[in-house]
């Protein structure tokens, strides 16, 4: 009879069942928080797998893109399908495991996983408070935009938009009580090679390194009973010799009865240019043909959410990201070349009181500012972009 069951819960994963809460992503393999009613199968049939969650996180729709302000074209998307799977397999070990089905499954010549794989990693109590991981993990970078759910944010800004997020390593974490706690994670810098990474852009004065790795320092902080809470982290990657990585964000968290207010500040200075956008907008030159090197980018983000009704939430982003080259050899040019802007408005219904599945109607707005130094060095010129999108999103739990 148990085998019986296993199959029938396989054959009934791809029916949607009931929704749960969106949690940040960084959690680490323990099981989401029940706010639904009882799923498709009975809990008492579920004996080999009632430690187990399995999640569809879902965002589909109709989406208008534009240009310039000109229409390009409208069609349906699925932006979002990431499957997961999480839950205990020992009283002290538990697993997570997400595979994103809308990136290509090309596998990482350092880490020899695949990029589609967000996470795979196992986790140890060590203690009650304590904790040990392993696999490919949620690089615990600070600030709240990459703590939620991918499928609750409509566009990333630049850094995380452009960076390794999801690494393979190790970690431990540490609760110093019911406000604080402290984690430490040392990942390879990259999932690619260095040669794979830059290539021919590789500057002829920079070596790989024999210890291509990273530390992720982060804090975690509540204060006056909940209402502000904090998640801060420094990153320090290894990218090349002679050649690193300092990441500060700062993540800050304001709560009221009906209204959510967050904040994020975020600094990268790059010996070498990782996230590659500096890289982008020189090389259009044909005198530069190596990736940039001291490199610095400085962003701010805003996210307020507002409860208006029961059933209706509305939501604003706001963000921007400045994109300077310190290390610009030309005596009479200009280290700041670019700045991007994005604007989110976005209404959210959620029909159903016992299921996270929300419709939603949001824009987004770009735009992409360049200096009149990089406009006549590099030929780059001042453009925007917008998304308009109509649609579902929901982390459906089938099991």
């Amino acid at each position: 009879m148990k085998k019986y069951y296993v199959y029938l819960v396989f054959a009934l994963m791809p029916i949607i069942a009931i929704g749960q809460k969106s949690e940040r992503q960084t959690g680490e393999g323990s099981l989401m928080n029940s706010d639904s009613i009882k799923t498709l199968i009975p809990e008492v049939r579920q004996k080999l797998l009632k430690d187990v969650d399995v999640i569809f996180n879902t965002r589909m729709g109709y989406d208008s893109y534009f240009s310039d302000s000109n229409h390009d074209i409208s069609h349906f998307t699925v932006n979002q399908f990431r499957f997961e799977m999480k839950g205990k397999i020992h009283d002290k070990v538990s697993f997570r495991f997400r595979n994103r089905y809308t990136r290509e499954p090309v596998p990482g010549n350092l880490d020899n996983v695949s990029r589609s794989v967000d996470l795979a990693f196992l986790k140890i109590d060590v203690t009650p408070k304590t904790q040990f991981t392993f696999g490919k993990l949620c690089a615990d970078w600070g600030g709240y935009e990459f703590d939620f759910n991918p499928i609750d944010i409509m566009a990333y800004n630049d850094i995380i938009e452009y960076a390794d997020n999801f690494l393979v390593g190790a970690g431990i974490s540490h609760s110093i009580n019911d406000n604080h706690s402290l984690s430490l994670q040392v990942l390879n810098s990259r999932t690619k090679t260095f040669e794979e990474q830059y290539g021919a852009t590789a500057p002829p004065s920079i070596n790989p390194s024999e210890y291509p790795l990273a530390a992720v320092v982060n804090w975690r902080g509540k204060f006056f009973g909940g209402k502000f809470e904090t998640t801060w982290s420094y990153s320090l990657f290894n990218e090349a010799e002679g050649a690193h990585m300092d990441y500060f964000a700062l993540g800050n968290k304001f709560k009221a009865k009906n209204f959510v207010l967050y904040y994020d500040f975020q600094y990268s200075n790059e010996g070498l240019d990782r996230k590659g956008i500096v890289s982008n907008i020189i090389q259009k030159n044909p005198l530069y043909t190596y990736a940039a090197q001291d490199v610095l980018y400085v962003e701010n983000w805003v996210r307020a959410e507002y409860l208006v009704a029961p059933k209706v939430t509305l939501l604003l982003s706001v963000f921007n990201s400045n994109h300077s080259w310190k290390g610009n050899p030309d005596p009479n040019g200009s280290s700041k070349l670019s700045t991007s802007y994005g604007f989110i408005p976005t209404i959210e219904y959620m029909p159903f009181k016992d299921m996270n599945m929300r419709f939603f109607i949001g824009y987004i707005a770009r735009k992409y500012d360049y200096t009149n130094y990089a406009q006549t060095t590099f030929g780059v010129k001042d453009y925007t972009t917008g998304q308009l999108s109509v649609g579902i999103v929901a982390p459906l739990l089938v099991l």
